[in-house]
């Protein structure tokens, strides 16, 4: 296959795994884009970075010093259903956690209680903002 038909088959393959549910695009991580520095990324669409798939939380050009992985205010790591992730400060409105999320910290699972929630869980005063489950 020549150079020219393998990129036109690649774009329709990246074009196609948009649209798959985030369950299913676990299963196939290597059909995602490679995040790299200097590329333009769209709010929503999926990116590899180093095996794992994340979701673009705001439009921006990418730079080497803001990767998927050290970046929250711009990316959030796609996690299988069900999964309870690590919980990490939130920057502001756009990474916050909603009513409702759970997240582990400290050796312990917590549920948000409140929308627009920036708060650490567990900390002294946050008593109406996490509850522990």
């Amino acid at each position: 296959m020549n150079r020219g038909k393998a990129r036109k088959l690649r774009e329709v393959i990246e074009q196609a795994s948009a649209s798959l549910p985030d369950e299913t695009a676990l299963e196939g991580v290597e059909l995602f884009p490679i995040w790299e520095p200097r590329r333009f990324c769209s709010a929503g669409e999926r990116l590899r970075y180093h095996g794992e798939l994340y979701r673009v939380l705001q439009d921006h050009a990418a730079q080497a010093d803001w990767t998927p992985d050290a970046a929250p205010s711009l990316y959030v790591r796609v996690a299988a259903p069900g999964t309870i992730p690590e919980w990490v400060q939130p920057l502001g409105a756009e990474d916050a956690y909603k009513k409702g999320d759970q997240v582990r910290h400290a050796g312990i699972v917590w549920e948000s209680l409140v929308d627009a929630n920036v708060w650490e869980p567990g900390a002294p005063g946050t008593e109406t903002l996490w509850k522990e489950i």
